[in-house]
């Protein structure tokens, strides 16, 4: 008998060959640690799990985006810390100042510290930054990616909180010439008065209160002597502040009802070329009818009231303590730049607690889903053995 097939030897090689490709799969599956090693391990089962990865990933990097979110909520919040700190302290000064028992140079010394503390707030606003991104100066507006997916973020943005934008630097003081034409029997003697509106007209009052002279448009006072009148003329608009005439009558101070975001400090307006320039001589800004300058960007940093026609010197300050009537006013405008620092640092709380919570069901989501991903993907010990 001539035997061509082995059959039981055929199927005894048949059988140890799966036993062995399947203990092969099983030691792969042990020694990985996953079910699912390639495609063919599970093509549906591999598509669903890497869908998960990417998921889980996603998460995991969100949950420290909102980590990175905190961190900038926190340096914006720690430095407007100091700007309250620094409001107090001046409020603290313009009561202070408020009291009539001060001098003149007492309140003058009271002045130079709440110059400089208006300063430090602006340096504060300009200076404090996030991984080189400006965070108080009002430029910063931007979105947190706090989910796995596009679209999922959450916006912020943070308020300029430089002193200007408060408040608390005070008017331009605007150095400007002023015609006396002395008519009648009463002089304007030297010295410091106030400028307010009343109705349609505008009065000069001085140190006591006392109404000396009227005008209706701003640039024209006349004090009423009866049959004979004083007059003082400005060249530009002054419908409120503090005008100090000075030697002789023939020069003012004044300053002007103009709108500004500049920094605390010297400027000058050059009529003929139509630039603003710091104390440096460096050109901050320009305009094309001598009464807006816009700096590069095409922000208005200076609006006076009227064009001027000469060259004009502005001296931008601190907060006016230099009278009991100034310290009042400056007490309700450090009164408002505290309000604004709260309703600031109370949206800025708010948020870091929304990540915070953002940051909780990230993390509970990871988990989730890699449990999910690993009853799909890991081996069962039990089975694969």
């Amino acid at each position: 008998m001539i035997i061509n097939h082995n059959i039981t030897a055929l199927n005894t090689h048949r059988q140890l060959g799966s036993a062995t490709n399947a203990q092969g799969k099983s030691m792969e599956k042990l020694a990985s640690g996953m079910r699912i090693n390639r495609a063919g391990d599970d093509a549906a089962g591999l598509a669903i799990s890497e869908k998960m990865r990417g998921q889980i990933r996603g998460l995991d990097q969100a949950s420290r985006n909102a980590q990175d979110g905190i961190s900038l909520i926190q340096t914006a919040e720690g430095a407007l810390n100091e700007t309250h700190d620094i409001l107090q302290r001046m409020r603290e000064l313009a009561v202070q100042a408020g009291n009539d028992t001060n001098t003149v140079s007492d309140r003058g010394e009271i002045q130079k510290e709440v110059d400089q503390l208006a300063k430090e707030i602006t340096r504060i606003g300009e200076t404090t930054e996030f991984n080189t991104k400006n965070l108080l100066d009002g430029s910063f507006n931007g979105k947190f990616q706090i989910g796995a997916n596009s679209n999922q973020n959450i916006d912020l943005g943070i308020n300029d909180m430089r002193g200007s934008q408060l408040g608390v630097v005070g008017d331009a003081r605007v150095s400007q010439s002023a015609t006396v034409t002395k008519n009648g029997t009463v002089d304007f003697t030297d010295g410091t008065y106030e400028v307010s509106k009343n109705g349609a007209n505008y009065e000069l009052l001085d140190v006591d209160g006392n109404v000396v002279a009227k005008g209706t448009d701003g640039k024209t006072f006349t004090a009423n002597t009866g049959e004979k009148n004083d007059t003082i003329v400005f060249e530009q608009v002054v419908d409120s502040g503090r005008v100090t005439i000075s030697a002789g009558g023939t020069k003012a101070d004044g300053e002007a009802s103009i709108s500004t975001t500049l920094q605390a400090g010297d400027y000058t307006v050059d009529n003929a070329a139509k630039t603003l320039k710091d104390r440096d001589g460096n050109i901050v800004a320009s305009s094309t009818d001598n009464k807006t300058f816009k700096d590069a960007k095409g922000n208005t940093v200076l609006d006076l009231d009227a064009a001027t026609t000469k060259d004009l010197t502005i001296n931008i300050g601190g907060i006016d303590v230099s009278s009991q009537k100034s310290a009042n006013n400056a007490i309700t405008k450090i009164n408002d730049a505290l309000e604004s620092v709260s309703a600031e640092r109370a949206k800025l709380g708010a948020h870091q607690n929304r990540l915070e919570h953002t940051i909780n069901n990230l993390g509970t989501s990871s988990e989730n889903l890699t449990a999910a991903e690993s009853r799909i993907r890991d081996v069962d010990y039990a089975l694969a053995a």
